[in-house]
């Protein structure tokens, strides 16, 4: 798709300040010849680094893992992230879109989606194992101008005014570790929050004016009768966590790009369906998503 794929940022690590006070370090810096001076290792960027390798060696292979190595694990929201991206640095990825929701008083939700993870068209080739695929049903925000770092807080009506369409869509779960309830919420975060690729359907004719509080949505499985489920996005408003997201990339430094996509709720939890499949997923009034399923070979 030429709108996402022209808006691709590469992913980059961002290390925070790690200085410590030490009375003595002028002197000892003023004796040494500068151009031979190293950085002094920071322990906290190497559990960071290890744990992405963890990830990306379970992402390459299939293999899946029981949790992270205990020197690695992460242990809170900020080291959570600076994984994500070192994963997706070390991936050479390319971020094109994110998933995003409110955060609760205990839980940030937020993760960047890979340019390879992103489809479209008529087949959807599945990169799972098994004879089961997890989708959720959303919508997904395409943004048609940057919302750059900058000191001043975005307001929700300019974050508004950047969306420039919306797409019906599908992402697809799957996971780094064998059992995810056995994981912390915090190694979840690092991995990505169950982000296995994302499917962009048809765009939503008259994009955000659309009633997108709440959508029926119909599952149809190799053209048997639709299931009917009452379908609500889980904040509401599918943009109040979109001004979220910006607002918490701004703050650290980052931002989004004109072309990326962003997904920021499920309308419907989870639909387990077979993995080998003719798929129509009604979306009410604003249309519906056909789709061939297959595993990829």
């Amino acid at each position: 798709m030429e709108e996402v794929a022209n808006a691709d940022v590469t992913c980059k690590l961002v290390v925070g300040s790690n200085l410590t006070s030490d009375p003595d370090l002028g002197e000892r810096v003023s004796a040494r010849d500068p151009s031979k001076l190293e950085p002094a290792p920071d322990p906290r960027q190497d559990a960071v680094e290890a744990a992405a390798r963890e990830l990306v060696s379970a992402r390459l292979t299939g293999r899946r893992l029981a949790r992270l190595a205990p020197a690695c694990q992460p242990h809170d929201f900020e080291a959570a992230l600076r994984t994500q991206l070192a994963v997706g640095a070390l991936l050479e990825e390319r971020i094109a879109g994110w998933k995003c929701a409110l955060p609760s008083s205990d839980k940030i939700i937020v993760a960047p989606i890979y340019r390879s993870l992103i489809a479209d068209g008529s087949r959807w080739r599945l990169p799972v194992a098994g004879h089961k695929a997890r989708l959720e049903p959303e919508v997904a925000l395409v943004l048609e101008r940057d919302l750059p770092p900058r000191t001043r807080p975005y307001e929700a009506a300019e974050v508004r005014e950047a969306v420039g369409s919306v797409r019906l869509a599908l992402e697809l779960l799957g996971c780094r570790y064998a059992d995810p309830e056995q994981v912390s919420f915090i190694e979840l975060l690092a991995d990505g929050l169950f982000n296995a690729g994302l499917f962009l359907g048809p765009e939503v004719s008259g994009g955000l004016a659309r009633e997108l509080r709440r959508i029926e949505i119909t599952l149809a499985v190799d053209g048997a009768s639709a299931q009917r489920l009452d379908g609500s996005h889980p904040d509401g408003d599918p943009v109040r966590p979109l001004h979220w997201l910006a607002n918490i990339l701004r703050e650290r430094g980052e931002g989004l790009e004109r072309g990326q996509v962003v997904i920021t709720g499920s309308y419907a939890g989870v639909l387990e369906v077979p993995s080998d499949a003719q798929l129509r997923i009604g979306f009410g009034e604003l249309g519906s998503i056909a789709i061939q399923l297959s595993r990829e070979e």
